[in-house]
């Protein structure tokens, strides 16, 4: 389509197989949104756009995601509030004939006839926040390097004897199967890593070396969202790698299939260049 609709906090530009939302940098936006800034959407990450009333005069133009399909709203788990979901467009009430005009458009790049589904998505189709990236955390501050390892190093103000007693930590990537993140916004927030061991971890967070707590301020969701989110889509990267046979790893012809795969997660964004060639290099090199 090539157009663009602005709306309140962000504007959506209709490509011909996505959806390119840029969020406003104001005041009055959502920190989530500011930290965000820009995010493509493929077509085949959507199942479906609706348009609504919303509140004070406004109406609501929403696209909803496939299951699967974007680590930050995985990372979430339904726990955003609504006026920090980054695929609602709110827009006054008067541009509503617009809205339905997009709204019709965009479905109709959704119908089954594009190949497009409905289900959930076997792989991340939109990109991750950019690592490396780090917050406070109430007892703790935590770091990911962007790729390949997650660390807390505990705060003596406020994490607990059992965290002092197991030393700051360090969690390979390739060792987790997956990111639990509980919303700063509710009592109990925090951030968990689950090991792709599965051993018994304690029930408590702030008695878990694998976790850090968030309150009073500590964690805010524009932090500690995108955090988890980023490391939730390395976990995932890092398990479809291990999950590959060591004859289809050395074989020139997996490497090859491998190569093609991250030459459309680049082509997706969910890679950078920099990535792209370093970790092409390493599959050249397996050869």
């Amino acid at each position: 389509m090539g157009d663009v609709l602005a709306g309140i906090h962000a504007t959506w530009e209709f490509e011909s197989d996505a959806v390119v939302i840029r969020f406003d940098r104001g005041i009055r936006t959502p920190k989530l949104f500011q930290t965000l800034r820009e995010r493509r959407i493929p077509h085949e990450a959507l199942t479906q756009v609706t348009l609504a009333p919303g509140k004070r005069g406004t109406v609501v133009l929403h696209a909803v995601p496939r299951p699967g399909a974007d680590p930050l709203m995985e990372a979430a788990a339904g726990q955003l509030k609504e006026g920090s979901d980054p695929y609602r467009l709110v827009l006054p009430a008067e541009r509503e004939t617009l809205a339905e005009y997009y709204r019709d458009e965009l479905r109709a790049m959704l119908t089954p006839e594009d190949g497009l589904s409905d289900g959930p998505s076997d792989g991340f189709l939109v990109a991750a926040p950019q690592g490396p990236q780090s917050f406070k955390a109430y007892d703790g501050k935590a770091s990911f390097d962007g790729t390949s390892q997650v660390s807390f190093r505990w705060f003596w103000t406020g994490a607990s004897s059992e965290k002092w007693k197991a030393g700051d930590q360090t969690f390979p990537v390739r060792e987790l199967s997956g990111v639990e993140w509980r919303s700063p916004d509710v009592f109990d927030g925090y951030l968990r890593l689950l090991p792709r061991s599965g051993e018994p971890r304690p029930a408590q967070a702030d008695r878990d070396p694998a976790a850090v707590v968030f309150g009073l301020g500590y964690g805010p969701v524009h932090e500690s969202l995108p955090f988890a989110a980023a490391v939730l889509a390395a976990v995932r990267g890092a398990g479809r790698t291990a999950a590959l046979p060591e004859a289809e790893l050395r074989d020139p012809a997996g490497v090859a299939e491998r190569i093609r795969h991250l030459g459309e997660l680049h082509s997706a964004g969910l890679v950078t260049d920099e990535e792209f060639s370093a970790k092409k290099a390493e599959l050249l090199a397996e050869l």
